[in-house]
């Protein structure tokens, strides 16, 4: 078998309202796919994470190196391109585009032979995955403290039984939206914390001091993703667990995050790591140093897919136990037109739960006329 098109689709939709994290404001979603065919009538897929413009340039010029290559080499053609360009970039847009291209690989080798990609790299530890609410970003107007608390009792409704708050818009801010969350959904509900990397060390240890009794699950990108001494003191001070890594790639980058102990989570992103290849061998360290992983989840239904099959085997944070403690998926529920519109059969959660894919590949059949809908 070999490869006969490397194809890249970069979609782009407008919202209808825009929100804000607390480093930009969204306006417009967008996706880059990466679709590779091969001369046996498999079409695998994958999605990049990071700035869709370049990381499609990235993958355009990748396509050149894979014409004609086996696809089922996913191992071997990994790391041909990772040291084709390594003098280029160990991390961020290469390793990004990366990520896609070794997604659509995964896909095609499930498919050919006709089992869920999780069958082939080790087989899946559970069938099902308790997701958690990516929401309550800041809006244009109105009061937060109103329509956050708003948005997370409707979580609740739903089934969720975990949510994540976005924070880093200032100390006082953070710690009054959060104590109205926490008053909002109750005690049984986990509540989690997300700064974007928004503060230093200092005023992270501040607002973590300040939230601690809320019973806070982890505070996630306290500080700057490369100030992993900023990490360590942020979690020496403090006794909720720190998470991050959605800005780290590659299992040399966790390496160092691993070895020096600067998080208890780690949440590689398998759309911006280095795709379904490295985020096994991630996990698979991190459990040999007994850090839990949360993989970061942020795209398209494509990129969902693809982490589901990697969290399929994902090791329980305490194997082998009555009570063992499970990965969650991320589950993002803010306006994302691409999102589900590209799947035939869209993912979706039941009370909190979402079920893993059992078909060949990711486990998803593609929707050309939304691609076309949604194209630039």
């Amino acid at each position: 078998m070999k490869i006969i098109q490397v194809n890249t689709h970069l979609l782009s939709a407008k919202l209808t309202t825009p929100f804000a994290y607390s480093r930009a404001w969204y306006d417009t979603r967008t996706a880059m796919l990466v679709e590779i065919v091969t001369d046996e009538g498999h079409t695998g897929w994958g999605e990049c994470y990071g700035p869709a413009k370049m990381t499609k340039a990235i993958v355009d010029e990748f396509a050149a190196l894979l014409i004609g290559r086996d696809p089922l080499n996913t191992d071997y053609l990994w790391q041909q391109l990772y040291a084709r360009f390594r003098d280029h970039g160990q991390k961020g847009l290469l390793i990004q585009a990366l990520s896609g291209v070794d997604i659509a690989l995964w896909d095609i080798r499930g498919k050919h032979f006709n089992v869920p990609a999780y069958q082939l790299l080790g087989g899946a530890l559970r069938s099902e995955v308790q997701a958690y609410a990516t929401g309550l970003y800041r809006r244009d107007s109105g009061d937060p403290l109103s329509y956050l608390t708003g948005e997370a009792e409707n979580y609740v409704a739903e089934g969720f039984r975990a949510i994540k708050l976005k924070v880093g818009f200032g100390i006082a801010q953070d710690r009054a939206v959060t104590q109205a969350i926490r008053n909002a959904i109750g005690e049984d509900i986990a509540l989690m914390i997300d700064a974007n990397h928004a503060y230093d060390a200092v005023s992270a240890i501040r607002l973590g001091r300040e939230v601690e009794a809320l019973d806070i699950s982890w505070f996630e990108e306290p500080v700057p993703p490369e100030d992993l001494q900023g990490y360590q003191a942020v979690k020496a001070a403090l006794t909720i667990p720190l998470a991050g890594g959605e800005c780290e790639f590659t299992r040399m980058g966790f390496r160092d995050v691993l070895t020096q102990r600067a998080m208890d989570i780690i949440q590689p992103d398998i759309c911006s790591a280095g795709g379904l290849s490295e985020c096994k061998k991630i996990s698979d360290m991190a459990l040999a140093f007994g850090i839990r992983t949360n993989p970061h989840v942020w795209g398209s239904g494509i990129g969902i897919a693809a982490s589901l099959q990697w969290i399929a085997m994902v090791p329980d944070h305490t194997p082998v136990s009555l009570t063992p403690s499970a990965p969650l998926l991320e589950f993002d529920r803010t306006e994302h037109p691409i999102r589900q519109a590209i799947l035939q059969q869209p993912i979706e959660h039941k009370n909190g739960v979402v079920t893993i894919p059992q078909g060949p590949g990711l486990g998803i059949d593609i929707n050309r006329d939304a691609l076309s809908f949604f194209k630039v």
